[in-house]
Parts: C-alpha cells; structure tokens; sequence
C-alpha cells in the first residue's frame, strides 16, 4: 500500500508542478478537504478545490515547491516544502509549507496545508503595506 500512496503522491504533485487546477482536482475524492490553513475556510468537494487551486495560481503565477522531507505510509503522506514565487507586487519569496494528506482509493480525500503565516501575509501583502 505505501508504494500505492506514493504512486498516488507522484501523480498529484506533478499536477501542482503542471499549475493545473482541472487535474488537481479530478485527484480529489468527490467528498474531499483542502484546507490551507492560513485563515480561510478548507474547500470542500472537486469545484471548490479546483477554484481554490485556480485562485493560488492566479495570485502567484510561478508558484513552486522545492522539496524539503517526505513520508509516505499507508493511505497518507505529510510532505515538507519551501514554496517558492513571485509575489503579486513583484518580490520573490521563500516559504515554509508542511502538508498532511489522506489517501483513499487511490485519490486525495483530505489536504491539509500549514505554511508559516508570518512570512505567507509578509510576502503577498501590497507593497504600499510594506513599512
């Protein structure tokens, strides 16, 4: 079951490194989370995890992630990053990320995405708010 759940894992980051939300979200059970956990409420179901998906896109067009530590078991896996991009007023950035994620059947059932809050508000905030 782990070399599944690490297929499973291999599939679903490769649609985050493509930035493509139709696929990010046909990885999702019907009944699936994805909940950044940054202060706004988890999407729940494939449309609104494809919205959210689109809306990260949108506001960081060369959002990536640079793999940090990952660990695979049966029907999960928790994954460290450092998202990398560009923020909307033109500053590169460097962010810790961590993510639990569920597995069922063979697709993503729960996302659960913590970044460090301080530094994800410090680098997407407009420059005009930078003091």
């Amino acid at each position: 079951m782990t070399a599944a759940t690490h297929a499973v894992y291999e599939r679903y980051h490769a649609c985050w490194a493509a930035r493509d939300p139709e696929r990010i979200a046909a990885m999702h059970t019907t009944d699936s989370v994805f909940h950044l956990h940054s202060g706004l409420p988890p999407a729940r179901g494939r449309e609104e995890i494809r919205a959210a998906a689109a809306a990260n896109f949108a506001q960081v067009p060369d959002l990536d992630f640079e793999l940090v530590s990952l660990n695979v078991g049966d029907g999960f896996w928790a994954v460290r990053f450092v998202m990398t991009g560009t923020s909307p007023h033109g500053d590169p950035f460097r962010i810790d990320l961590a993510d639990v994620v569920l597995v069922r059947d063979g697709l993503v059932a729960e996302k659960h995405s913590y970044v460090d809050g301080v530094a994800m508000r410090a680098a997407l905030r407009p420059a005009a708010a930078v003091s």
